[in-house]
């Protein structure tokens, strides 16, 4: 069986954790941030984690399962 390659734009949007879960940033932050309030931009700043429903299909970009 050849090795599954990982998706060249997925290992640079996604990290994985010590527990197994992947890591995400969010999206929102990069321009026309002035209409944006103070409060948001800085919930944007904290990194999340890709959802449940998601996990299966991001797994598979990144060669995992």
């Amino acid at each position: 069986m050849p090795k599954i390659k990982t998706n060249s734009g997925a290992k640079k949007r996604f990290t994985l954790t010590g527990s197994g879960k992947i890591k995400r940033k969010h999206a929102f932050k990069r321009h026309i941030l002035t209409k944006k309030t103070t409060k948001a931009k800085r919930n944007l700043t904290c990194a999340g984690l890709v959802d449940h429903a998601d996990l299966s299909n991001v797994k598979s970009l990144l060669g995992l399962k």
